[in-house]
């Protein structure tokens, strides 16, 4: 097991590109797989959640060639993939599993999907439940991995509310849906990423979008196409962060995907004062890019507005630093869902927040944090071995006066590989130790 050890730093600056967009880099290898022809992907994301949807395909016969983040899928069609000869193991990632669980259920042959310890913790059920109503077989004890899919069923359409903002119960059920007989429609209460609907388009399928309805037709095909996959604006959030945060501090973040539906980040660090600027924006694949300009900045507690909150859900560890460090009280409402992520990750931010003397009140879907100093009351905060929750730590040490440690890190290479050579690229000091 590996651990940070970070130490304060006067000042950021510089250039940096975080590495591509992991919802992006997943759904490249799924859709390549069962186009045809050839796609060509650049940019891929080289972390562990990724790769391990790449060699499930693998698995299931698709030949696929790698030469770092440039990706080779050659396409199988819609029923080309094969039985693995074993259970396709996701290590960490949920949304391999929770996309996967939607194609998988309308193949000729039986899966079985499994995970890592963590993983194997999460709760399925959002996904079962739509899938059972198409006709799916598909079971796992208390709707926990690992998870059983029998193979054979005709799966037929269905109109599906979602019960909570999610892109990976939507993009599940739109999966299975180019399976089904009929018009497959979901319907969202919130926004949520749109990368599938995006990317179907660009494999040439039909994706009819009207406000919160999202509907497709089963039985058509895709057709290869070339994917350069833009930098992760979850990774970037780390940095914007950062640089808000500390003193003196100018850094640009390159390439980053500003899709309209993954910009609750950026939204919400300026309504707290932060100083962000969108440079050279445009059109990349289909999905639109920036540069990002962040300069030093004081913050101020607020509340966080609900509309923002599923269009920012993977940031809020990051954005819980922020608040930490802003003027007043930042109040998070309607975000049950950080719950059931990697980690309970509302309860972990809010041990680490008490061990690092940031006062705090877990309430039931959400925090309200009290911005202050960092004091040394304990400096070692436990990870639980959530990415997300090691590397916000990370970000803590820019404003603390003492070194602070971080345990089970390891899992921070599932989504940023780089993060620790970037981050001491701009100024920050983290050791990575054994």
């Amino acid at each position: 097991m590996s651990n940070f050890i970070t130490s304060n730093c006067a000042t950021l600056s510089g250039s940096i590109k975080v590495p591509g967009d992991k919802s992006i880099s997943h759904r490249s290898i799924i859709l390549g797989s069962i186009s045809h022809g050839i796609t060509k992907v650049s940019g891929f994301l080289e972390g562990e959640d990724s790769l391990a949807t790449l060699n499930a395909f693998k698995s299931m016969g698709v030949k696929i060639e790698r030469n770092g983040s440039n990706v080779v899928i050659n396409g199988v069609g819609m029923h080309g993939l094969k039985a693995a000869t074993s259970p396709l193991n996701l290590g960490n990632s949920g949304t391999s599993m929770r996309l996967m669980s939607g194609l998988l259920s309308a193949q000729s042959f039986d899966s079985e999907l499994c995970g890592d310890e963590s993983l194997s913790k999460r709760p399925m059920g959002r996904v079962i439940e739509p899938l059972r109503q198409m006709g799916a077989d598909i079971s796992g004890v208390d709707s926990k991995p690992p998870l059983s899919i029998k193979g054979g069923n005709q799966l037929s359409a269905i109109e599906y509310t979602l019960p909570v903002a999610s892109a990976q119960i939507k993009s599940c059920v739109l999966l299975a849906g180019l399976y089904s007989e009929g018009k497959t429609t979901v319907i969202e209460n919130g926004v949520s990423r749109d990368h599938t609907e995006r990317m179907l388009r660009g494999f040439g399928y039909d994706v009819d979008s009207s406000h919160n309805t999202i509907s497709i037709q089963g039985g058509g095909s895709l057709q290869a196409c070339e994917i350069e996959v833009p930098s992760d604006i979850s990774s970037a959030a780390f940095f914007m962060v950062a640089a808000c945060i500390s003193e003196n501090s100018n850094i640009v973040l390159k390439a980053v995907n500003i899709n309209s539906t993954r910009t609750g980040v950026i939204d919400i660090l300026k309504l707290m004062g932060g100083k962000i600027e969108l440079t050279n924006e445009r059109l990349q694949a289909g999905e639109l890019i920036a540069d990002i300009k962040v300069y030093s900045s004081r913050l101020k507690g607020i509340q966080i507005p609900k509309n923002l909150v599923p269009i920012a859900i993977d940031e809020f560890p990051v954005l819980f630093i922020a608040a930490s460090c802003a003027q007043g009280e930042t109040v998070l409402t309607g975000a049950k869902e950080l719950r059931v992520k990697e980690s309970d990750r509302i309860q972990v931010m809010a041990d680490g927040l008490t061990s690092l003397g940031i006062e705090n009140e877990v309430l039931e879907d959400g925090i309200k944090i009290k911005g202050g100093q960092f004091k040394e009351q304990t400096s070692l905060i436990k990870s639980h071995h959530d990415h997300r929750i090691s590397m916000a730590f990370a970000i803590a040490s820019v404003r603390s006066k003492f070194n602070i440690e971080i345990e089970g890190v390891d899992n921070v290479k599932t989504s940023f590989p780089n993060f620790v050579e970037l981050a001491n690229s701009i100024g920050m000091s983290i050791k990575e130790v054994a």
